[in-house]
């Protein structure tokens, strides 16, 4: 009986140390929230998140944990991202890079950021994508490179982007766009390209975004519009192309937009209001499927009798005075073709007239 209780008393003296051991290690890791972090950082262990903002860095940290799952370096001054910068972050789904002075994204930077979701690069100096840029980035569902210098753009950069449905590239400098570069992003639904230089929309541009639903084409210098710029795009609800340089449309351009709803924005553009104008516009609003929503701000740029007018305002007189024009000039060309039938039969007759009155006439000839 004495042997089973000592017996029992040791099992219970294992089992409390066991427990005791267990609450140590527990309170220690709650209490040391920056164990192997780099230092400065902050992280959490209960979100596996690593917060480096905002201290001045100037290379990206070694040593990060590996089970992190987002890592915050916004406002730092960080200018190149090298193949080791992430290496072995396998968990990473969020990687915030904004506000940093980044030139150049090396080779293989993000080789090992398989499960990334999120990646931000707004407000940094890139002024081009690399080739391999995309590869490693299989999971990508939102990539934001906005208030960059990004000039053109290539088809590489985003081939290996199958995952991603939202891209920003708004306020750079893209002056063009290689065909077929958004190609592989079948799951694209957002695509922002405002705020920068293009000049036309060409009919390649867009071609298998089956899914994209929202087109920012606003704030460019955009004045020419293939007609097949937008035949693929089934899903498109909202297509802005507001201040820009367009003077006139084309109604097949958005015919080709066969969706079940789209939205069009086109204000801020210098309309040259003419009955074409007028008439494209009103085959548009006669599409079931198509809304232009501000077609009450859109003001007239020419010609100069109409230069600020509102369009709604002067829409019903454009083709009642191209019409009045036309019938004026078939009036006219009329008259004179009246005239001239006048003329030419009153000529005739004094020809005739004078043939009679001749002595030597016909009658007096065959007397004689």
């Amino acid at each position: 009986m004495r042997r089973y209780s000592i017996k029992r008393s040791l099992t219970m003296c294992f089992i409390m140390a066991a427990l005791l051991t267990l609450l140590v290690l527990t309170y220690t890791t709650d209490a040391n929230p920056t164990q192997f972090c780099p230092s400065s950082c902050l992280c959490y262990d209960s979100s596996n998140l690593v917060e480096c903002r905002d201290l001045e860095l100037l290379m990206v940290p070694h040593h990060l944990p590996h089970s992190t799952w987002m890592l915050d370096l916004r406002q730092n001054n960080l200018s190149r991202l090298e193949p080791t910068s992430f290496q072995a972050l396998w968990s990473l789904r969020i990687l915030l890079l904004s506000d940093n002075q980044i030139e150049v994204v090396l080779a293989r930077s993000f080789r090992s950021l398989g499960f990334l979701e999120r990646l931000d690069l707004s407000n940094n100096l890139l002024s081009s994508l690399p080739h391999d840029f995309s590869r490693g980035l299989g999971s990508l569902r939102e990539l934001r490179v906005p208030a960059n210098r990004l000039t053109a753009l290539n088809y590489e950069s985003l081939r290996h982007m199958e995952s991603l449905e939202k891209l920003d590239l708004s306020r750079n400098y893209l002056g063009s766009i290689e065909q077929g570069a958004f190609r592989g992003l079948s799951r694209l639904r957002h695509l922002h390209l405002q705020s920068n230089l293009l000049d036309s929309v060409r009919g390649g541009y867009f071609f298998m975004l089956q899914n994209l639903e929202l087109l920012d084409l606003s704030d460019n210098n955009i004045s020419i519009i293939a007609v097949e710029s937008f035949t693929s795009l089934h899903s498109l609800r909202l297509l802005s192309l507001s201040d820009n340089q367009l003077s006139h449309l084309k109604f097949k351009t958005f015919l080709n937009l066969q969706t079940p709803s789209t939205h069009i924005q086109v204000s801020g553009n210098p309309w040259i209001c003419d009955c074409d104008l007028q008439r494209v516009f009103g085959k548009i609003t006669s599409v079931r499927h198509l809304h232009i929503d501000d077609y009450d701000n859109l003001t007239c740029a020419g010609p100069p009798q109409l230069s600020g007018a509102a369009l709604v305002s002067v829409d019903n007189q454009l083709c009642v005075a191209e019409t009045a024009t036309v019938l004026v000039i078939t009036i006219t060309v009329l008259v004179t073709v009246i005239a001239a039938i006048v003329m030419a039969e009153r000529n005739r007759k004094k020809n005739q007239e004078k043939n009679w009155n001749e002595p030597d006439g016909p009658f007096e000839t065959q007397d004689k």
